[in-house]
């Protein structure tokens, strides 16, 4: 499957901003499950776009503007071939030890009433870790409403699980928070998700979770959806949650007030087709 990304993230400042800084984790990597045929990020003002990778092996693009601007526009294009896999990732960059995604962190910690969530949802039944990875992603699916709209970076798994409702960057959580409890590497992925329709659907940036079995590797599961991770998920970035994986940080000096719009288009590309202005607003946020 062929799937084409038309992603603007749009700043404007009630006065002209200075030294505007944009760390970003917009750009996918190959592996088994996709191939990157191509992809381009472009800032509109004038700066240095610098690319390195992190921790992770993500990779991260820093870009500095070189003078005050008073609006700021990061306009990503592409396109990524995706295969079936099963959810499975292999051909990955992997820098860091599989017991590093066993650690809790302030938006994952498991409160007491996930962890009884996560040992009644997997209790019984076969116990192989595939097996009890699929019944906590029916679970999380099932008793998470998925609410679209905006969702504020720093919501908690536990305060997303207490009202029973957000967005699949709060699922994703969820089932971090859950996944870890049971002491299964369990980490958290940023991307797009090609939906069944015309593409324009705000939750078109998306959040999912990856957990590692020991002869499977590295799993994909979307519990905003309830299934494995498929060849309609383009594979962004990874991190312990949102906060390592975001796919827009920065910094700025003065500016005043703050408006943000993201317009966002995911679709198939038809033969012969050229890329077009994208379509759809959404808030900054993912799912």
């Amino acid at each position: 499957m062929r799937i084409r990304v038309l992603h603007d993230t749009i700043y404007t400042y009630e006065q002209p901003a200075r030294g505007l800084i944009q760390v970003l984790r917009l750009t996918p990597r190959d592996h088994d499950g996709q191939h990157v045929r191509e992809w381009r990020i472009e800032p509109s003002v004038d700066g240095r776009l610098t690319a390195r990778e992190d921790g992770f092996g993500n990779i991260v693009h820093w870009f500095t503007a070189d003078d005050a601007a008073e609006a700021l526009t990061v306009r990503v294009t592409g396109e990524v071939e995706t295969f079936d896999t099963s959810g499975i990732v292999r051909g990955g960059v992997e820098r860091l030890p599989e017991p590093f995604y066993l650690r809790d962190t302030s938006l994952t910690l498991p409160s007491a009433e996930i962890q009884a969530f996560a040992g009644k949802a997997t209790a019984g039944g076969d116990q192989s870790r595939l097996s009890v990875l699929h019944r906590l992603l029916e679970a999380v699916h099932e008793r998470i409403e998925f609410e679209p709209g905006p969702t504020s970076a720093s919501t908690t798994a536990m305060e997303s699980f207490e009202v029973g409702k957000g967005v699949c960057q709060d699922l994703a959580h969820i089932f971090i928070a859950a996944a870890r409890h049971l002491e299964i590497p369990t980490r958290y992925v940023s991307g797009y998700f090609l939906h069944d329709d015309d593409g324009e659907d705000p939750s078109a940036g998306h959040a999912w979770a990856e957990a590692l079995l020991p002869d499977l590797g590295w799993i994909g599961f979307d519990a905003a959806n309830g299934v494995s991770a498929t060849e309609a998920h383009v594979r962004v970035a990874i991190g312990l949650d949102y906060l390592g994986a975001a796919p827009i940080r920065g910094s700025r000096v003065g500016g005043g007030t703050e408006k943000l719009e993201v317009r966002l288009k995911v679709d198939e590309p038809q033969r012969g087709q050229s890329q077009t202005q994208s379509q759809g607003t959404q808030r900054q946020s993912q799912g």
